[in-house]
């Protein structure tokens, strides 16, 4: 079990002037990797997340959750003396994160050239939904934008053919949270080796559209992507797919590969769609693949989910329930990897929160 000073990042001091989610998220990895994250609001309203969605007391779960493991203290960077303080705790500060639009930190005298100046070995991560150049720089966005400008969007289709929005916030926690910190880390490298600071220039759109992969595959292949939800991973194939159950629920069939397809299809009872696979030449999206799917859809109603998931535990192929958070918080898959534990906020309470993603042993 690691311990605080086990932590790879331990004696990293970070300066974190974000809100809401992608910054915030990307400092609360840091600080589980055992940086010390000191979190910089306004003398004002402070972080919007603050208040964002329900507040039973005084502060809001979605705040609580991304913002663990970090200190905060309130700063007013228009003040010529509080802008002087920050300024000494860059001096001794490895990283500098912030999300304002291009330009303000500059305004507020705290930009690039001059924390650069205060501190060369400085690394500083700046992140924006278009980027710091470019014709969008100074737009405002949200997921929704971002996701919609990239491609993904219009793949994530509900039965209707309409886009349905995720509620995993792929272009705030892949384009704004994850690529910051795969920046953030390797520009402390450089500098671990001897390099100078790095100003990391994180877009999240151009994040989601650098891991678009499947629908880039497909224009390079064919001039056009998929059909919405007709792709090999977006319900082209009854292999991969999700489907109704008796009682309203739904069950993941994840069988990708053939020899998974041909397990399901024998939990199933039905031997016969074996040789009905794309890997053995079933067109993606194709009149047979969708009346299997039809098939498929007929079979998996007729039992509850309790049932689909008992029978597929002991097949190895790919066949899961689709929970609900709760559910998941409470599985055994989770529990036994100590993922889930019950904490306690000076306002709020007890609460379910989460481990960090990334584990690290000696």
């Amino acid at each position: 079990m690691t311990t605080p000073i086990d932590l790879p990042l331990a004696g990293i001091r970070i300066l974190d002037l974000t809100r809401l989610l992608p910054g915030p998220v990307a400092t609360m990895h840091l600080a589980d990797m055992g940086a010390e994250v000191i979190k910089i609001e306004d003398r004002g309203a402070g972080d919007y997340a603050r208040t964002m969605g329900h507040v039973k007391h005084a502060v809001s779960h979605f705040f609580i959750a991304v913002n663990r493991g970090k200190r905060c203290i309130r700063l007013d960077l228009k003040d010529d003396a509080e802008r002087a303080e920050f300024l000494n705790m860059v001096a001794s500060a490895d990283v500098v994160v912030e999300s304002f639009r291009p330009g303000v930190m500059d305004k507020l005298g705290v930009g690039w050239p001059v924390l650069r100046q205060r501190n060369p070995k400085l690394v500083m991560c700046a992140i924006t939904g278009y980027g710091q150049s470019g014709p969008f720089a100074q737009l405002a966005g949200h997921d929704i934008n971002y996701i919609g400008y990239a491609g993904m969007l219009e793949q994530n289709v509900g039965p209707d053919g309409v886009p349905a929005l995720p509620n995993l916030q792929v272009g705030d926690l892949l384009g704004g949270a994850q690529a910051a910190v795969q920046g953030i880390l390797a520009a402390l490298l450089g500098v671990k080796m001897g390099g100078s600071g790095r100003f990391v220039d994180v877009s999240m759109t151009d994040a989601v559209l650098a891991h678009n992969i499947m629908p880039l595959a497909a224009v390079n292949n064919f001039g056009h992507p998929a059909a919405p939800g007709r792709d090999l991973l977006t319900g082209g194939v009854p292999c991969y797919n999700v489907y109704r159950t008796s009682d309203g629920r739904f069950m993941a069939v994840g069988a990708l590969e053939l020899k998974f397809w041909e397990g399901c299809c024998d939990v199933l009872a039905r031997p016969d769609l074996k040789s009905s696979h794309w890997s053995l030449g079933q067109e993606v999206g194709g009149p047979e693949a969708m009346a299997i799917k039809a098939e498929l859809d007929a079979i998996f109603a007729q039992q509850t989910l309790a049932t689909w998931s008992e029978r597929f535990a002991a097949a190895d192929c790919c066949v899961t329930p689709i929970l609900r958070m709760d559910e998941a918080l409470a599985h055994p898959l989770f529990r036994a990897r100590d993922m889930v534990h019950q904490a306690r906020h000076p306002t709020e309470g007890a609460y379910a929160s989460v481990a960090p993603a990334v584990q690290f042993r000696q």
